[in-house]
Protein backbone atom coordinates (compact mmCIF):
# COMPACT_ATOMS: atom_id res chain seq x y z
CA UNK A 1 0.00 0.00 0.00
CA UNK A 2 2.77 2.31 0.61
CA UNK A 3 4.55 2.05 -2.77
CA UNK A 4 1.40 3.15 -3.81
CA UNK A 5 1.29 6.43 -2.29
CA UNK A 6 4.86 7.11 -2.66
CA UNK A 7 4.18 6.89 -6.79
CA UNK A 8 2.43 9.98 -7.37
CA UNK A 9 4.26 11.82 -4.60
CA UNK A 10 7.86 10.71 -5.58
CA UNK A 11 6.79 11.48 -9.16
CA UNK A 12 5.66 15.19 -8.34
CA UNK A 13 8.82 15.10 -6.08
CA UNK A 14 11.61 14.32 -9.16
CA UNK A 15 9.20 16.96 -11.25
CA UNK A 16 9.98 19.77 -8.78
CA UNK A 17 13.62 18.98 -8.46
CA UNK A 18 13.68 19.34 -11.73
CA UNK A 19 12.53 22.26 -12.20
CA UNK A 20 13.97 23.88 -9.64
CA UNK A 21 17.32 22.37 -10.95
CA UNK A 22 16.56 24.13 -14.27
CA UNK A 23 15.59 27.47 -12.92
CA UNK A 24 19.09 27.64 -10.77
CA UNK A 25 20.93 26.64 -13.93
CA UNK A 26 19.62 28.80 -16.36
CA UNK A 27 21.36 32.07 -17.41
CA UNK A 28 20.56 34.99 -15.33
CA UNK A 29 19.02 37.84 -17.42
CA UNK A 30 21.55 40.57 -18.29
CA UNK A 31 21.50 43.75 -15.83
CA UNK A 32 20.72 45.96 -18.91
CA UNK A 33 19.34 44.67 -22.22
CA UNK A 34 20.82 46.17 -25.68
CA UNK A 35 17.39 45.15 -27.13
CA UNK A 36 16.51 46.07 -30.17
CA UNK A 37 13.93 49.17 -30.38
CA UNK A 38 10.15 48.24 -31.55
CA UNK A 39 9.91 47.16 -35.22
CA UNK A 40 9.28 50.70 -36.38
CA UNK A 41 11.95 52.73 -34.66
CA UNK A 42 15.59 52.21 -35.94
CA UNK A 43 18.13 53.65 -34.28
CA UNK A 44 21.88 53.59 -35.60
CA UNK A 45 24.60 53.01 -33.32
CA UNK A 46 25.90 56.44 -34.47
CA UNK A 47 27.29 56.58 -30.40
CA UNK A 48 31.16 57.12 -29.92
CA UNK A 49 31.26 57.44 -26.35
CA UNK A 50 29.58 56.99 -22.97
CA UNK A 51 27.73 59.78 -21.72
CA UNK A 52 29.88 59.60 -18.47
CA UNK A 53 33.37 57.45 -17.67
CA UNK A 54 34.63 54.74 -19.92
CA UNK A 55 32.57 52.24 -18.53
CA UNK A 56 29.91 53.19 -16.41
CA UNK A 57 27.74 50.78 -13.46
CA UNK A 58 24.10 50.87 -15.24
CA UNK A 59 21.91 51.34 -12.22
CA UNK A 60 18.69 50.73 -13.44
CA UNK A 61 18.00 49.25 -17.02
CA UNK A 62 15.94 50.60 -19.90
CA UNK A 63 12.31 49.11 -18.74
CA UNK A 64 9.64 50.23 -21.89
CA UNK A 65 6.08 50.37 -20.67
CA UNK A 66 3.62 48.53 -22.07
CA UNK A 67 1.17 51.88 -22.64
CA UNK A 68 2.23 54.93 -23.77
CA UNK A 69 1.40 56.40 -19.70
CA UNK A 70 2.15 53.01 -18.68
CA UNK A 71 5.25 52.37 -15.26
CA UNK A 72 8.78 51.74 -16.73
CA UNK A 73 11.76 53.60 -17.21
CA UNK A 74 12.62 55.37 -20.42
CA UNK A 75 16.13 55.32 -20.07
CA UNK A 76 19.01 54.09 -18.22
CA UNK A 77 20.62 55.22 -15.07
CA UNK A 78 24.71 55.48 -15.12
CA UNK A 79 26.40 55.84 -11.86
CA UNK A 80 28.53 59.62 -11.81
CA UNK A 81 29.86 61.27 -8.71
CA UNK A 82 28.87 65.36 -8.92
CA UNK A 83 30.51 67.16 -11.24
CA UNK A 84 31.84 64.33 -13.36
CA UNK A 85 31.71 65.72 -16.80
CA UNK A 86 28.64 64.86 -19.08
CA UNK A 87 29.69 64.16 -22.86
CA UNK A 88 27.59 64.03 -26.27
CA UNK A 89 27.22 60.62 -27.48
CA UNK A 90 27.24 61.25 -30.68
CA UNK A 91 27.54 64.37 -32.87
CA UNK A 92 24.40 66.97 -32.96
CA UNK A 93 22.80 69.83 -32.03
CA UNK A 94 21.75 70.86 -28.35
CA UNK A 95 17.95 71.34 -28.44
CA UNK A 96 17.56 72.18 -24.92
CA UNK A 97 20.00 73.37 -22.36
CA UNK A 98 17.71 74.65 -18.83
CA UNK A 99 15.93 73.38 -15.89
CA UNK A 100 12.80 71.54 -15.86
CA UNK A 101 10.94 71.09 -12.40
CA UNK A 102 14.02 71.96 -10.71
CA UNK A 103 16.63 70.03 -12.71
CA UNK A 104 19.22 71.08 -15.19
CA UNK A 105 18.45 69.11 -18.24
CA UNK A 106 20.61 69.14 -21.88
CA UNK A 107 18.72 67.84 -24.84
CA UNK A 108 20.93 66.68 -28.04
CA UNK A 109 19.39 65.91 -31.64
CA UNK A 110 21.39 63.54 -32.97
CA UNK A 111 23.13 64.50 -36.79
CA UNK A 112 21.82 62.02 -39.47
CA UNK A 113 19.33 59.77 -37.93
CA UNK A 114 16.49 60.71 -40.11
CA UNK A 115 13.43 62.45 -40.94
CA UNK A 116 12.01 62.77 -37.15
CA UNK A 117 15.80 62.64 -35.65
CA UNK A 118 17.12 60.77 -32.39
CA UNK A 119 17.19 63.13 -29.09
CA UNK A 120 19.17 62.29 -26.69
CA UNK A 121 18.68 63.89 -23.26
CA UNK A 122 20.88 63.92 -19.65
CA UNK A 123 19.84 64.78 -16.40
CA UNK A 124 20.61 66.10 -13.69
CA UNK A 125 23.18 68.13 -15.59
CA UNK A 126 24.95 71.93 -15.15
CA UNK A 127 24.51 72.83 -18.60
CA UNK A 128 27.91 73.94 -20.73
CA UNK A 129 26.57 74.58 -23.66
CA UNK A 130 23.76 76.39 -25.39
CA UNK A 131 20.95 75.86 -27.25
CA UNK A 132 21.86 75.84 -31.44
CA UNK A 133 25.36 74.84 -30.23
CA UNK A 134 26.43 71.90 -32.81
CA UNK A 135 28.51 69.37 -30.56
CA UNK A 136 30.64 66.35 -31.69
CA UNK A 137 30.88 63.19 -30.10
CA UNK A 138 32.62 62.83 -26.77
CA UNK A 139 32.40 66.93 -26.06
CA UNK A 140 31.57 68.24 -22.40
CA UNK A 141 27.91 69.13 -22.97
CA UNK A 142 27.86 69.81 -19.06
CA UNK A 143 28.42 68.43 -15.28
CA UNK A 144 26.34 66.17 -13.24
CA UNK A 145 24.47 68.01 -10.64
CA UNK A 146 24.28 66.94 -7.12
CA UNK A 147 20.77 67.42 -6.87
CA UNK A 148 17.50 66.74 -9.00
CA UNK A 149 18.72 63.07 -9.18
CA UNK A 150 15.81 60.33 -9.03
CA UNK A 151 18.78 57.50 -8.52
CA UNK A 152 19.68 56.42 -4.49
CA UNK A 153 23.24 57.76 -5.41
CA UNK A 154 24.42 60.33 -7.73
CA UNK A 155 23.57 59.20 -11.03
CA UNK A 156 22.74 60.46 -15.10
CA UNK A 157 19.33 59.70 -16.64
CA UNK A 158 20.34 58.90 -19.97
CA UNK A 159 17.48 59.11 -22.63
CA UNK A 160 16.67 58.59 -26.06
CA UNK A 161 13.34 59.48 -28.53
CA UNK A 162 12.56 59.42 -31.88
CA UNK A 163 9.57 62.09 -31.65
CA UNK A 164 7.27 60.69 -28.98
CA UNK A 165 8.37 57.37 -29.16
CA UNK A 166 10.76 56.27 -26.44
CA UNK A 167 13.97 53.69 -26.87
CA UNK A 168 16.95 52.26 -25.67
CA UNK A 169 19.49 54.85 -25.71
CA UNK A 170 21.93 51.31 -25.41
CA UNK A 171 21.34 50.91 -28.57
CA UNK A 172 23.09 53.38 -29.33
CA UNK A 173 26.18 52.52 -28.72
CA UNK A 174 28.06 49.41 -30.77
CA UNK A 175 29.25 46.07 -29.24
CA UNK A 176 32.58 47.07 -29.29
CA UNK A 177 31.25 49.99 -26.05
CA UNK A 178 28.89 47.97 -24.52
CA UNK A 179 31.59 45.21 -23.69
CA UNK A 180 32.79 44.91 -20.01
CA UNK A 181 36.80 43.90 -19.37
CA UNK A 182 39.64 44.65 -21.16
CA UNK A 183 40.71 44.16 -24.69
CA UNK A 184 42.25 41.14 -25.36
CA UNK A 185 44.90 40.99 -28.38
CA UNK A 186 44.49 37.93 -30.73
CA UNK A 187 47.12 35.98 -32.57
CA UNK A 188 47.56 37.12 -35.81
CA UNK A 189 48.32 34.36 -38.81
CA UNK A 190 50.32 35.03 -42.43
CA UNK A 191 52.16 33.80 -44.58
CA UNK A 192 56.24 33.73 -44.23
Amino acid sequence: MRAKRCVPVCTRLVLVLVMAAAALLAPPPPLFAADAPPADVTVPTVGRTWPVGSQPRVLRGWEPPATAYGPGHRGVDLAAARGTPVRAVAAGRVAFAGRVAGKGVVSVELTGTGESPLRTTYEPVTAAVEEGEDVAPGEVIGTVDATGSHCTVTCVHWGLRRGDTYVNPLSLLPPWLLRKGPSRLLPVYGTA
